[in-house]
């Protein structure tokens, strides 16, 4: 499916929601992710930072510091 077959398809989803609290969701969800969006554009990482976090990730996941997907989706469900 492309992507803009997906927007229709959520944006109708979203048209038929009654929830008031679920859009207030939505729009908090979506305001972070402009935001976000916005620094990543305006401040970008550079390589030194990059293949240092990386690096950092790869020790972490050698050492077993890490959480599942399904812990996380259990935590903020």
């Amino acid at each position: 499916m492309d992507i803009q077959t997906r927007k229709i398809k959520f944006i109708q989803e979203f048209l038929k929601l009654q929830n008031d609290e679920l859009i207030s969701k939505f729009e908090k969800i979506l305001k972070k992710e402009k935001k976000s969006s916005n620094e990543l554009i305006e401040n970008p990482m550079t390589k030194e930072v990059l293949n240092d976090r990386i690096e950092k990730s790869e020790s972490d996941f050698k050492n077993k510091r890490f959480k599942k997907t399904s812990e996380l989706l259990t935590k903020y469900q």
